[in-house]
């Protein structure tokens, strides 16, 4: 039985979108092939009609998942004030919700230890993505150069993301809680130095400084 290319492309979809989901889960080697097929209820034998390897598909999962995180900080960014952007996106990420949830979650805590053993290819990939994310979460400092606001943003993400790792080694209890506010602080802590570190400078240059508010917004995941 033939079936229409918008088949096709909705049927690869369904797999990279469950395949996704699952990889996080489970981690980049704990499911095979045949088992992503049945969990996107399909056969085995119908892989190699979408994806030249399981290498593609664990490649366009990834790219699948960043892209649902980057998009889900944009989002948030537009609906918050310029000033309390990175607030936001920090409270959003470090939650329960996300921690009990890695297979809905950001996909470089879940994976990034197991990419870093994968191939040049799906690092490459990854790292596009990870650039991707850090230009985004740039975007949301503003008054400083670029290069600054890539640094900061670089920072905050590795803060947000080795908090989350370590929450969830921690489990559910007070000890995960503890890891989580701490991390909440320390991401908002190098937000907050970035910030006095532009209007010291936009003083210094005689530049008027940003009268916003600086009061920082607690969103959930």
């Amino acid at each position: 039985m033939r079936y229409s290319r918008e088949h096709k492309l909705e049927t690869h979809a369904r797999i990279v979108k469950r395949a996704s989901v699952r990889l996080r889960e489970k981690g980049a080697h704990g499911i095979g092939v045949a088992d992503l097929m049945k969990d996107a209820g399909l056969t085995h034998g119908g892989f190699y009609a979408h994806f030249d390897s399981r290498e593609a598909l664990v490649i366009e999962a990834f790219v699948h998942a960043m892209d649902r995180s980057t998009e889900r900080w944009r989002k948030l960014a537009e609906q918050t004030p310029p000033d309390q952007r990175m607030a936001a996106i920090v409270d959003s990420y470090l939650t329960p919700a996300h921690r009990d949830d890695p297979g809905h979650g950001c996909a470089i805590p879940a994976l990034g230890a197991e990419i870093a053993r994968e191939s040049p290819k799906t690092r490459k990939a990854f790292a596009a993505k990870l650039d991707q994310m850090i230009d985004m979460l740039a975007a949301q400092i503003p008054d400083v150069s670029r290069k600054a606001a890539r640094k900061q943003a670089a920072a905050v993400i590795a803060t947000m993301m080795g908090t989350l790792v370590m929450a969830r080694v921690a489990g559910n209890g007070e000890f995960s809680e503890e890891i989580l506010n701490a991390g909440r602080e320390a991401a908002l802590g190098r937000a907050a130095s970035s910030k006095r570190v532009a209007k010291n400078t936009a003083s210094k240059k005689g530049r008027r400084p940003a009268l916003t508010s600086r009061r920082l917004l607690a969103l959930r995941y």
